[in-house]
């Protein structure tokens, strides 16, 4: 009992932080600010928080946990660790020898209300971060933006045709964009300088894809139709898109951005003619959020079986990349080689139906050490395609960790 306690107390603290700017830190995007007290007040009224909620305070591991977390902390103290985990990451990011090869799985926290940015989904994100975060102890976290998928432009609303497009203008978001910040900043506050921390944020075609799919219009036979107009469309957006990894990066605290790309599943464009028209507003993106850090993931998006063309993110300028390796059928190896050198993450299949979900202990940790027999052992984190299942449990996880640091712990030896 007294665990759940203190458990309510620290998301309690951490909803404070969400909603309420910490002091020293300002809101320095082009798109400008409001005042403090507003900004305050405003948020407070959204969502019902009292005094107590407001309340500076920091997370910790310390106030309880299930029995599966309990276990995870003994297994991981028999790991004998000197490398901190920002140390570890950093390091694999760097394509720099580490004591073990880090691990990171990833999974929604609101999965049935993505588009969703009301207080209970909002809360049920921030709660989720921190129950992982205290029961799996993360190499490093990527920040999920449920709630958030939806980018809201109003001119985007108006697209039917090709020539519509035309009409879209950036400049839009600005409230979104605070909240995510606060989002953000409320989880690496509570998380600490512990472990790295990447925010999902989502290329501006899927964006636009995602609205124009709900309202009964293909961007992909849009791009088909004039290519021209899409491209210029994806710019606008891009540029508030931008603004967003800036500012979580800068004021929300976070390490990097998770940016997530993907081909036109219903579209001819593809290789040469991707780069001329898709490419640019991904590549704008990254290079703002490489202005602040040199730490950003690449997400090369297979859900569902996309399949994407590889070859034309070879040039992307991230520090890391990550595939669907089972979808496309290229391994950690085989990407390694194709994105230059640059540090590669995944390796394991990421639905219901796969071994991470469904495999015993033993196939599991048999899997990891295949991996990195291929893979080897310097620049690669071992994660999924993308998201693993919501109620995947997290021994699950600690197994791949397990079996990937005996795996290096003899390596080394």
């Amino acid at each position: 009992m007294k665990g759940r306690k203190q458990t309510a107390v620290c998301v309690k603290r951490a909803l404070g932080l969400f909603f309420m700017r910490r002091p020293g830190r300002k809101y320095r995007q082009d798109f400008g600010s409001v005042t403090e007290a507003t900004e305050i007040g405003t948020y407070r009224q959204d969502f019902g928080l009292s005094a107590e909620a407001t309340e500076t305070g920091m997370y910790r591991q310390d106030f309880g946990s299930s029995a599966e977390a309990t276990k995870i902390k003994k297994a991981k103290k028999g790991m004998g660790e000197a490398m901190t985990k920002r140390e570890l990451i950093f390091a694999a990011f760097d394509n720099k020898k580490t004591e073990r090869v880090p691990v990171g799985f990833w999974f929604h926290f609101a999965p049935d209300a993505l588009y969703d940015d009301s207080p209970d989904v909002i809360r049920k994100n921030m709660e989720g971060h921190l129950k992982f975060y205290r029961e799996f102890q993360p190499d490093f976290v990527k920040l999920m933006s449920d709630g958030y998928f939806t980018y809201p432009n109003p001119e985007i609303a108006a697209v039917r045709t090709a020539a519509d497009l035309k009409k879209i203008r950036g400049g839009y978001g600005e409230e979104w964009i605070k909240r995510q910040v606060a989002l953000v900043s409320s989880l690496t506050e509570s998380f600490g300088k512990e472990v790295a921390t990447f925010y999902n944020i989502f290329a501006p075609a899927t964006y636009l894809k995602w609205q124009l799919r709900d309202q009964g219009v293909s961007l992909g036979k849009l791009a088909d139709e004039d290519p021209e107009a899409v491209r210029d469309a994806l710019n606008e957006i891009a540029g508030d898109i931008a603004k967003l990894a800036q500012a979580v990066i800068r004021d929300g605290g976070a390490d990097g951005i998770y940016l997530s790309v993907q081909n036109l599943q219903d579209s001819q464009l593809a290789g040469e003619v991707y780069l001329k028209y898709i490419a640019p507003s991904e590549r704008k993106v990254l290079e703002a959020a490489n202005e602040l850090s040199g730490n950003n993931i690449l997400h090369i998006c297979g859900y569902k079986g996309a399949r994407n063309d590889l070859k034309v993110y070879a040039g992307y300028p991230a520090k890391v990349f990550n595939w669907a390796v089972v979808v496309e059928g290229v391994s950690l190896e085989e990407g390694k080689k194709l994105f230059g050198g640059r540090a590669v993450l995944g390796g394991f299949a990421n639905t219901e139906d796969d071994l991470l979900y469904r495999g015993t202990e033993g196939e599991i940790k048999t899997y990891t050490t295949g991996l990195l027999a291929n893979a080897g052992t310097t620049g690669v984190i071992l994660g999924a395609d993308c998201t693993v299942p919501s109620d995947i449990p997290f021994e699950r996880l600690q197994w791949v960790r397990e079996a990937a640091a005996d795996f290096s712990a003899r390596k080394a030896h």
